[in-house]
């Protein structure tokens, strides 16, 4: 597997990771903990050496999972997880409302620390945008915990361009995870100009477009009650439907490369910048092979202008998120 670097701290992680939530949380029941352990250690095998939790999932059960399933091979993983969310740090009730109070990141950093079974975490993200709290005083916070030799590295989600210079110029951000596939491209416009200007690296989450763009879900699929998707406007049966489209144009390509559509729609991200690492997300082995078959898809410069072409005529029809949702983006 190939590396990639995040930041200017030199960051050095597989060219792609591994998301592990839906391991526990957001897309139906939870994977029995004993597959899921063995998926996390065949992707450790396979050459994966990035893995992606958080506080909020679950919360806190897939940070204990992945905590138990690299254990043994700690000195050879980097793990990133999340702060930000308003949860009881000892119960682990979530009160549904962003919160990156610095008392609080304090309190929930040292559960994070137990359950992920590390003396500091590798990759430490704001979750979301808190508007209550100067990201200064977010950034300042992280800083501490860097000092204190409880975090390596500081990064941050969903925030805009602003917000990113700001909390740079306090406290160097390794990384910006958001969401950014060949459905949504919205970092594009302001977000990778200014990670790139500042040399902050990028990980894409939902890079397959929560599933959609592997080419196994149409409008007639049946998504499990549970499945967060079933929330999302995006997946509404009709939008299904429409957003075809870009699926067909990934699927053509795929099929000239001798290669899946997921592979093709990761090899197109790894091909945008040479600082980008999509972390797609399984429950199945076979799908953690097929994932990581993409790093080694070569798309040329013509497969790219192709691409591009075809997509500029492709309208994606859904909000990526329902109103609640997109009100915790930082634009």
């Amino acid at each position: 597997m190939q590396k990639r670097i995040l930041g200017q701290g030199h960051l050095e992680v597989s060219a792609i990771g591994l998301g592990c939530m839906g391991l526990s949380f957001g897309y139906g029941p939870p994977t029995d903990k004993q597959a899921a352990i063995a998926l996390i250690r065949k992707a450790v095998e396979r050459g994966v050496t990035f893995f992606d939790t958080a506080q909020v999932y679950g919360p806190f059960t897939n940070e204990e999972l992945v905590g138990e399933a690299l254990a043994p091979f700690r000195d050879q993983v980097v793990i990133a997880t999340k702060f930000g969310w308003n949860i009881d740090p000892d119960t682990g009730k979530h009160h549904g409302n962003v919160s990156s109070r610095p008392e609080l990141i304090r309190r929930l950093t040292e559960g994070s620390l137990k359950r992920l079974r590390v003396e500091a975490i590798d990759l430490y993200y704001q979750h979301r945008v808190d508007p209550a709290v100067p990201i200064e005083d977010v950034a300042g916070t992280v800083k501490d915990l860097i000092a204190e030799g409880k975090v390596k590295h500081f990064g941050l989600s969903e925030a805009g361009a602003q917000t990113l210079r700001r909390a740079h110029a306090v406290q160097p951000v390794a990384a910006l995870q958001s969401e950014y596939s060949l459905w949504w491209r919205e970092p594009e416009q302001s977000v990778l100009p200014t990670l790139e200007e500042l040399g902050i690296g990028f990980v894409p989450f939902s890079p397959l477009g929560k599933g959609f763009l592997t080419g196994k879900i149409d409008e007639t699929t049946k998504l499990d009650p549970t499945d967060f998707r079933n929330t999302l406007p995006r997946f509404a049966p009709e939008n299904r439907k429409a957003n075809q489209a870009m699926v067909e144009l990934v699927t053509r390509i795929a099929a000239q490369k001798r290669a899946t559509p997921a592979q093709v729609a990761l090899a197109w991200l790894l091909a945008r910048r040479p600082w980008i690492v999509p972390i797609p997300g399984t429950t199945k082995q076979h799908r953690l092979e097929e994932n990581l078959g993409g790093a080694t898809v070569a798309l040329t410069p013509d497969d790219l202008r192709d691409i591009e072409a075809a997509s500029a005529h492709i309208t994606i029809h859904g909000e990526r998120y329902s109103p609640a949702g997109l009100a915790t983006i930082d634009r």
